[in-house]
């Protein structure tokens, strides 16, 4: 399957599996949204369970919200995640807080997908990358699947939390990356990062698509002569710190690579979390790979914004060089 495949294998399965999960967002229902993600299912499901939304985000959530607390389990679709600023009141002071303010009394079942990510040649405010947003907003899980296979069963993992989920989906990796996906159930459990493969001179950390790059980069260094090992987290929220912390002290040198700007990235974070559990087998600093500190430019200029190959390699070779 594609990227964009799984999910729409995820939602279909899981729709059929529990009559509560119902779907809403803005043409996801009679176009089957603006990438098909959700193409058929106001067929097979109606529209009681499909909803196509106006064009306002923050109803959208907060429609959602409502939903949630009423008994159902709602997935409401944001085009892209630069739209999410439209509905951030609701994400970041309503639903990622309604559990705590409640004093555990009510849960909000909400996965909130948005498609983010460079690559594709969008408009503004389309492929913006600031999961740390979200991070920030504690309460809502963030997650970021690079593959098919983690797509289908992290979507399914988050449809069946009793916590509001954020499921952030590569727009690059939508139909660039095929992989083998299972026709049935399965989940994969968030806070668990995956080897995508192992080295012995640097470890690369990545998430969403800069785990293809980071990869890309990896072959690149093996021609070289260098080994890498790059860790795809799969989720910032939760962060699996035993796993980043061992494949860090595995090779005791480090790239952290992602979409976002540099300055309070979720890679700064990474960095923080490094130095707290692995620090004493660190052999040289840290190096990151980010976009710069500017606004997402024009599609004709993205290839000279975004993190590329050519960059990790040589963090990486800065980073096994350093005495």
């Amino acid at each position: 399957m594609t990227l964009v495949q799984a999910v729409q294998s995820a939602l279909a399965l899981e729709m059929r599996r529990d009559e509560r999960v119902v779907a809403l967002g803005q043409d996801i229902g009679k176009l089957g949204g603006v990438f098909r993600a959700t193409d058929g299912l106001l067929d097979e499901f109606g529209a009681e369970r499909v909803i196509d939304m106006p064009l306002a985000e923050g109803v959208i959530v907060g429609s959602a919200l409502g939903l949630a607390l009423s008994g159902l389990v709602p997935v409401a679709e944001i085009q892209f995640m630069g739209f999410t600023h439209q509905a951030f009141h609701q994400i970041g002071a309503q639903v990622a807080r309604y559990r705590y303010r409640s004093q555990g009394r009510y849960h909000v079942p909400l996965t909130i997908r948005a498609p983010f990510g460079g690559g594709v040649r969008t408009p503004e405010l389309h492929s913006d990358a600031f999961e740390a947003h979200f991070v920030q907003s504690p309460g809502i899980k963030v997650v970021m699947p690079s593959t098919p296979f983690d797509a289908k069963g992290l979507l399914l993992q988050a449809l069946r939390d009793p916590d509001p989920v954020l499921f952030c989906e590569p727009l690059k990796g939508y139909r660039l990356v095929k992989g083998e996906v299972p026709d049935g159930d399965y989940t994969v459990e968030f806070g668990r990062s995956a080897l995508r493969r192992e080295g012995r001179d640097v470890t690369i950390v990545a998430w969403s698509a800069a785990v293809q790059l980071a990869e890309k980069a990896a072959d690149r260094l093996a021609e070289k002569g260098v080994s890498a090992t790059v860790l795809d987290l799969r989720t910032l929220v939760p962060l699996d710190v035993d796993g980043l912390a061992e494949a860090v002290s595995a090779t005791g040198r480090c790239v952290v690579v992602h979409e976002a700007p540099l300055s309070a990235g979720f890679g700064a974070e990474v960095i923080a979390t490094i130095n707290d559990e692995a620090f004493y087998s660190l052999e040289a600093p840290v190096q990151r790979v980010t976009a710069p500190d500017l606004p997402y430019p024009a599609a004709a200029l993205e290839d000279f914004y975004l993190p590329t190959v050519e960059r990790v390699v040589a963090a990486a070779l800065r980073a096994v060089d350093a005495k």
